[in-house]
C-alpha cells in the first residue's frame, strides 16, 4: 500500500498565492505524513533545477507534472521521469501562452504540444472547483483514470458510483516557508512498483484506492497525529470536561465546509424573540418558494406587460376610419399621392428571442454531464451539434435580413414622410393586424392561466420527522393581504375591483404610484407557507427548537461534515431517539457526522459506525487531550500512541454513569414493569 500526493504546489505564479517555497517544509512534510509518492504539479510551469532538488532531497518517489489551465477549469499532467528535457520543452510551451490568471489552453493545443496523452497521467479537478466541462471533459476523457475531489464527503459519494472517474484525494498545498500545519488530505494506493503506468492501472481499478492504509474507505486522517474518523457516523463520548467540545472545535479548523450545530444553539431562550426569529426565518423560506414557484409567471407578465389592448383597438379604429376616407377621395388624388411609396408597407421584422432560446437549449444539451448517456439513448451528440450549428446560421442570416429589412424601412419611412408633406390626400394609417391578434390570443390565454393559478390547492407538502412544510395557493380576498404580500402600506381597493380580471388588474398595478414592478408577480395569488405539527395545527414554543434542529441537520447535506455538540441539553429523549436518530442515520451515509454525547438515547441507541472517547489528563501541570477510537464492537479503544482503554468500562461509564448505576436503574424499570 502507497501513500500518495499528486498534488503539490513549489512555485509561485500569476494563478496562484504569493508563498515563498521551502525545501525543508517539503522534506519535513513528506517525513511526517509517511508519503511514499509526490508529484510537483504548479500552475502552468515547469522547473527542472528545482525539480531536480526536491527528488535529492526527500525520500518519496517524485514525477514531474504541471497543473494546467483549460477554458472551463484545471487539469493534472503527470509525467514519467526519463525524458525531463522534453517534458520542460512541452511545459514551456504552455508557459508562453499562459501568462495572466484570465488565459487558458484549449484542448487541442494540450494535445498539440503534448502529443498522446496517453502517454501521462491526467487528472482533472473532478468534485471540485473548477472542474472541466462539456466539450474540454468530453475530448480528454478517454485519457482520463482518475478525478481529484476536495473531501472525504466527496470521495465516497463519487467512489460508490461506477459511472463516474475513480476519486482521488490530494493535498493541492503550497510547501511554504513557517508552515506549521501540514496537510491531511492524500490517497492510498494498492501497487508494488512505484511507476507511471502502475499508479494508472491502480486508479482503473477503484478497488485499489482507499482513504486509509487500514481501514479502506471507512475511516479517513483528520487530525496531524494520524487520528482518524468513520465516513459514517461517529460518537465521541467522554466525561464532563474531558475534551469532547475540544475534538469537535479542532475538526471543526480541520475542514473548509463545516456545519457545526454547538450545544444550546437551537433551545429557546426567549419565547417572544425565538417566535420572532422563527417567523422570519419562515417568511424568508416563503419569499423564496414564491420565487420559485412563480418564475413562468413572472416571465409571462414581463411580456404581457408589453401589451396595450385600448392601443391597439385605437390603431384598428384609426385604420378603418382613414381607409375609408381615403376611398372617398380616390379620384382627387394628386401626383404625390400616386407614388407607389406613399402607400407602400413597411417589411415586418420579427423578434429572434425564440430561436436564441431554442439555441440555448441545444447546447444545453450538448454540455450536460449527469445525464448524458439518457440524452445519448434518443439522439446522438453529433445530430444535437448538427442541430446547434444549423440553427446558428439560420440566426445569422436572419440577424442579417432583419438589419437589411430595418434599413429599407428607414428610407421608405422617410420617402413617404416626404410624399405626405406635399400632398392633402388621407393617408391610410397602417396597422399590424397580425400582431394584434396574437396579443388579444396572448391576453386570453393570460387570464385563463392566472386564473388557474388562483384556484385553492396544495402545491407542497414536505414531512420532516413528524412535522410538514405546507404550502398553499388561493385567490386574495382583502386588499391588506396585497399588502402584507409586499410588506409595505400601499391601497389596494381599487386593485382589488379588477381582480377577477387579470389583464385589467395588472393595468391597474402597472399604474400604481407606490408599487415597484418587481413585487408585481407576487400579487396575483396568495401563497401560505407553514410549519405545522402531527395535529396539523402551528408549531409551538419546544416544537419551533425541535423543527429547528432537524432542519439544521438537514441542512448539514450542502457541508462537507456535521458536527453536532450533545443535543440531549436541549430536547428530550423520546424526540432524539425517534426524530433526530433516524435523520443522523439517514445523513451519515453520504457523509462524514460526528456527534458529541453522554446520553445513551443518542450514543448507544443511534448504531454509530466509530467511537470516539476524549480522556483529559494533567502532564507536569499541562493539559493534554487524547482521543481513544475504535468501531463499537472492538473490546478495547486505541489512541494514535498504542495506549488503550475498555471500550465496555467506557460505554457504561459515559452513558449510563457506570456499572452500578445502570444495575440499579434496570431493577427500578424491571420492579415498575412487573
Amino acid at each position: 500500500m502507497k501513500k500518495v500526493d499528486l498534488h503539490i504546489h513549489t512555485i509561485k505564479t500569476v494563478s496562484d498565492n504569493d508563498f515563498v517555497f521551502s525545501i525543508e517544509t517539503l522534506k519535513r512534510y513528506v517525513s511526517h505524513a509517511e508519503i511514499d509518492i509526490v508529484a510537483i504539479t504548479n500552475h502552468n510551469v515547469f522547473d527542472p533545477s528545482q525539480f531536480r532538488l526536491i527528488q535529492q532531497n526527500i525520500s518519496a518517489k517524485v514525477f514531474p507534472g504541471i497543473e494546467i489551465d483549460l477554458p472551463s477549469g484545471h487539469i493534472l499532467l503527470i509525467s514519467d521521469c526519463e525524458n525531463l528535457a522534453s517534458f520542460e520543452a512541452k511545459c514551456n510551451q504552455v508557459s508562453k501562452i499562459i501568462l495572466n490568471a484570465t488565459d487558458s489552453i484549449t484542448v487541442n493545443e494540450l494535445k498539440s504540444i503534448f502529443g498522446d496523452l496517453s502517454d501521462y497521467l491526467l487528472i482533472p479537478h473532478y468534485e471540485k472547483d473548477p472542474s472541466p466541462k462539456g466539450k474540454d471533459f468530453d475530448d480528454l476523457k478517454q485519457y482520463v483514470t482518475a478525478g481529484e475531489v476536495d473531501s472525504a464527503k466527496k470521495y465516497v459519494r463519487t467512489m460508490r458510483d461506477n459511472q463516474k472517474l475513480c476519486p482521488v484525494l490530494f493535498s493541492d498545498s503550497r510547501m511554504h516557508e513557517g508552515m506549521v500545519t501540514f496537510p491531511i488530505r492524500q490517497t492510498f494506493i494498492d501497487c508494488g512498483e512505484v511507476s507511471l503506468s502502475a499508479i494508472k492501472n491502480c486508479f482503473r481499478d477503484r478497488r485499489k484506492v482507499f482513504l486509509s492504509k487500514l481501514d479502506g474507505n471507512k475511516l479517513f486522517q483528520v487530525f496531524e497525529d494520524g487520528q482518524h474518523i468513520s465516513t459514517g457516523l461517529n460518537v465521541i463520548l467522554g466525561e464532563r470536561s474531558s475534551g469532547k467540545t475540544y475534538s469537535l472545535n479542532q475538526l471543526s479548523r480541520a475542514f473548509e465546509r463545516v456545519k457545526y450545530i454547538k450545544q444550546f444553539d437551537l433551545v429557546q431562550k426567549n419565547e417572544e424573540e425565538d417566535e420572532k426569529l422563527f417567523n422570519n426565518e419562515v417568511q424568508r423560506k416563503r419569499s423564496r418558494f414564491v420565487d420559485q414557484y412563480l418564475s413562468g409567471l413572472k416571465s409571462i407578465l414581463e411580456d404581457v406587460a408589453k401589451i396595450d389592448i385600448i392601443n391597439d383597438d385605437r390603431s384598428i379604429s384609426e385604420y378603418v376610419s382613414t381607409l375609408l376616407q381615403s376611398a372617398a377621395e380616390a379620384d382627387r388624388r394628386d401626383v404625390f399621392s400616386k407614388v407607389k411609396l406613399y402607400d407602400e408597407l413597411e417589411f415586418l421584422v420579427g423578434s429572434n428571442d425564440g430561436l436564441k432560446k431554442l439555441i440555448a437549449s441545444v447546447i444545453h444539451l450538448i454540455e450536460n454531464i449527469e445525464y448524458r448517456p439518457v440524452i445519448e439513448s434518443y439522439v446522438q451528440l453529433s445530430s444535437l451539434k448538427s442541430l446547434a450549428v444549423d440553427l446558428i446560421q439560420r440566426l445569422w442570416k436572419k440577424s442579417d435580413q432583419d438589419r437589411n429589412k430595418n434599413y429599407v424601412n428607414s428610407i421608405i419611412k422617410d420617402a413617404k414622410d416626404r410624399l405626405r408633406m406635399r400632398t392633402a390626400a388621407t393617408h391610410v394609417e397602417s396597422v399590424n393586424m397580425y400582431e394584434i391578434a396574437i396579443n388579444k390570443k396572448k391576453v386570453s390565454r393570460f387570464n385563463d392561466i392566472v386564473k388557474a393559478i388562483q384556484k385553492e390547492e396544495i402545491i407542497f407538502d414536505e414531512p420532516v420527522q413528524g412535522f410538514r412544510i405546507v404550502a398553499s395557493k388561493g385567490p386574495f380576498l382583502q386588499a391588506s393581504e396585497m399588502s402584507a404580500t409586499i410588506k409595505r402600506q400601499a391601497a389596494f381597493k381599487d386593485a382589488l375591483n379588477a381582480y377577477s380580471n387579470p389583464y385589467t388588474y395588472l393595468q391597474v398595478l402597472l399604474n400604481h404610484d407606490k408599487l415597484e414592478g418587481s413585487d408585481i408577480y407576487r400579487l396575483f395569488v396568495k401563497i401560505t407557507y407553514r410549519i405545522i405539527n402531527k395535529d396539523r395545527t402551528d408549531v409551538s414554543g419546544g416544537e419551533r427548537s425541535e423543527f429547528r434542529l432537524l432542519q439544521e441537520i438537514k441542512d448539514a447535506q450542502n457541508f462537507d461534515i456535521l458536527l453536532l455538540d450533545e443535543p440531549e441539553s436541549s430536547f428530550d429523549n423520546k424526540f432524539l431517539n425517534s426524530d433526530v436518530n433516524s435523520i443522523i442515520k439517514s445523513i451519515s451515509r453520504q457523509m462524514p457526522v460526528v456527534v458529541v454525547t453522554h446520553n445513551n438515547s443518542v450514543g448507544a441507541s443511534i448504531n454509530p459506525d466509530y467511537v470516539l472517547y476524549a480522556h483529559k489528563s494533567t502532564d507536569n501541570g499541562e493539559r493534554k487531550y487524547r482521543l481513544f477510537s475504535g468501531y463499537p464492537t472492538d473490546k478495547q479503544l486505541v489512541a494514535v500512541d498504542g495506549s488503550v482503554l475498555s471500550n465496555f468500562d467506557i460505554l457504561l461509564n459515559s452513558l449510563e454513569a457506570g456499572v452500578d448505576a445502570y444495575q440499579i436503574r434496570r431493577g427500578i424499570y424491571e420492579a415498575v414493569k412487573d
